[in-house]
């Protein structure tokens, strides 16, 4: 177990409790538990110290909301995850701590841009309107880019809410969607992660300590989603997400 200050094992805790809520109800927010863990880790290590954190987290969400994903739209962006998350290691394995956070963050800041534009400017057709070529191109791009994100930062959740907010999903059917993706990105990243030396028995020792936070985060947001309505829920996304892109370019 590392040796943390009472501060440090604080803000931990409070970056697991995130990691619970936005699993349940509020997608877009578990990139502030990314910022909390790097600023008490190393960023790199605090990647795979993370990571099992959210899989605790996507195995809760799941089970609440496992009658509720769209299985169709999760294999359409199957292979496109797939070539990110190779991308990500490679990326990984050779940037610097800054160059990661600034890259991911000038991602989100764009995808930002691109979902307010097509939300509020001019009359543009939604994605499931688009023809089948472009909507697989969409489709490929944020699944592209997810995996990249999820890979290098943990960061791949409001990328792929932008996706999902795009596809007009309701709130459970959002949530639904996001636990099964993440569940299945997150365990493939594991073998990448420990070959990275990005999860170590020392690692698994503090999520042991830090779990527990995670569901009673994952519990308090299963109450919160089944009361939000649609339009709250969309600007609630849309301002995590970004909240969570200027934190990381700051």
């Amino acid at each position: 177990m590392p040796e943390l200050s009472a501060l440090s094992w604080a803000v931990l805790g409070l970056g697991a409790l995130i990691v619970g809520l936005s699993k349940a109800a509020l997608p877009g927010g578990g990139t502030l538990a990314v910022a909390l863990f790097a600023s008490v880790l190393p960023a790199k290590s605090s990647t795979g110290t993370l990571l099992v954190l959210l899989i605790v987290g996507d195995l809760f969400a799941i089970w609440a909301y496992r009658r509720q994903a769209d299985f169709a739209l999760l294999r359409r962006l199957i292979p496109t995850v797939l070539v990110g998350i190779l991308l990500g290691t490679v990326f990984l394995a050779v940037a610097g701590d800054a160059v990661v956070r600034r890259v991911i963050a000038v991602i989100l800041l764009v995808l930002i841009t691109v979902t307010l534009w097509r939300r509020y400017g001019p009359r543009r057709p939604d994605v499931d309107s688009v023809p089948g070529p472009g909507r697989r191109r969409v489709a490929a791009v944020y699944g592209t880019l997810g995996g990249f994100t999820t890979m290098v930062a943990n960061a791949g959740g409001p990328v792929m809410s932008m996706y999902f907010l795009a596809r007009r999903l309701g709130v459970l059917a959002f949530l639904g969607t996001s636990a099964w993706f993440f569940f299945a990105v997150n365990v493939v990243k594991v073998p990448f992660s420990v070959g990275l030396g990005l999860i170590s028995w020392e690692s698994l020792l503090l999520n042991a300590a830090l779990a527990p936070l995670v569901v009673l985060g994952a519990l308090a947001g299963r109450r919160l989603a089944t009361r939000m309505n649609q339009q709250l829920f969309e600007k609630l996304v849309i301002g995590l997400t970004l909240v969570s892109a200027v934190n990381l370019l700051l």
